[in-house]
């Protein structure tokens, strides 16, 4: 018999990130994936990106609406917890697997060691600057399997007490997909979402929860370092976190300048395209870290939202200041860089993440968790 593999995602984010994951385990008779889909995939301000989980043509999803008016990150994940929680009555699955720092990651890993079910956890292990770093550790310790993407990862996690023999490094497997032959060429990237600029760069900025009252003041400095620049951007919509309306209302101004396309969400793969074509990314968001340092793209990281991550030597990293954005800005045209080495995987996640659930001992890891001293 075939065993049932719950995943959960609550953002296009996490989604890019288990996206490879859920396909190689479509195309094995050994597992049946199942996801769970939940958080801004639903919400129409934000593109809505429950059609992206759906092109994919997966088998068996499931929607879940968690968002609440007060948009406070505690009801969040009251709301998932309840709603997971009846949907697994149903699907009966062997294993849940969730990614990163998110509230719906944390709901599944309670949900799942609550009621005995196997949680595997996707880069756990990691830092950042916020809530985030929290959230990302409590889920790791309510987990039972972590595949990691990197040895100093590991190390994190086995400081934390988690046991060696259930931590597996894979890799980030949004890597898998970032050079895939399957992504789009620039031409259809641009005429897809109607973008008539030769050049462009990149923006994407994400509320800080813990500076949630700074946020307006944040953003406002932001929006003004773009009006004041001459670059091109495509900009993305930030996350649904507290401090999201702020960034919003920001970006109001420029909803009729003609040097900005704005978006709520892009598909995965187009994005990936139009990052690396473009001339550089700006702001706090994850995929500065990640994924441009991989494309030799040059980054200006703004603020404390990636604080402590690993931070690639060529990466501009500036406070939220207008003085400070506008000085990186007239320096980012000359600023070269190679693409990098970062230890984050050789987008082989998938395999990798196969082989190990293959792997009968991976099965028999102790539902009670255990603390290792050290």
């Amino acid at each position: 018999m075939s065993k049932k593999i719950l995943f959960l995602t609550g953002t296009r984010a996490d989604f890019g990130k288990i996206k490879s994951l859920i396909q190689i385990l479509e195309e094995h008779p050994n597992f049946e994936p199942y996801i769970f889909v939940t958080g801004m995939h639903l919400q129409n301000e934000y593109g809505y990106t429950l059609l992206e989980v759906e092109r994919c043509g997966f088998s068996n999803i499931h929607t879940f609406e968690n968002h609440t008016h007060e948009t406070t990150m505690d009801l969040t994940l009251a709301k998932t917890i309840e709603g997971l929680s009846t949907y697994i009555k149903t699907c009966r699955p062997d294993m849940i697997v969730i990614h990163g720092d998110r509230v719906e990651a944390l709901a599944g890993s309670i949900v799942g060691s609550l009621n005995n079910i196997l949680v595997l956890h996707i880069e756990g292990g990691e830092v950042s600057g916020t809530i985030d770093e929290l959230i990302r550790h409590s889920t790791s310790k309510m987990s039972h399997i972590h595949f990691v993407s990197n040895k100093q990862a590991k190390k994190r996690l086995v400081q934390m007490g988690e046991l060696d023999e259930s931590i597996f490094i894979i890799g980030s497997p949004d890597i898998d997909i970032m050079f895939s032959s399957n992504l789009p060429d620039l031409p259809i990237a641009k005429e897809y979402y109607e973008i008539a600029f030769e050049n462009y760069a990149v923006a994407m900025f994400h509320p800080v929860t813990t500076e949630a009252n700074c946020m307006q003041d944040y953003a406002d400095n932001f929006v003004a370092a773009l009006l004041a620049d001459n670059h091109n951007y495509v900009l993305v919509y930030p996350n649904n976190d507290l401090g999201s309306k702020a960034v919003l209302k920001a970006y109001e101004q420029l909803t009729e300048n003609p040097r900005f396309r704005i978006f709520p969400s892009l598909r995965f793969e187009y994005f990936l395209t139009l990052l690396k074509n473009a001339q550089f990314i700006i702001g706090n968001s994850s995929a500065g870290i990640r994924e441009a340092p991989y494309y030799g793209l040059p980054i200006i990281n703004i603020g404390t939202r990636q604080k402590n991550r690993a931070l690639h030597a060529d990466i501009i990293n500036v406070d939220y200041t207008l003085k400070s954005i506008l000085q990186a800005l007239k320096k980012i045209d000359s600023h070269e860089v190679k693409p990098s080495a970062n230890d984050f995987g050789k987008g082989n996640s998938a395999e990798l993440f196969l082989k190990y659930l293959l792997n009968h001992k991976t099965w028999q890891l102790n539902h009670q968790k255990q603390f290792k001293d050290i």
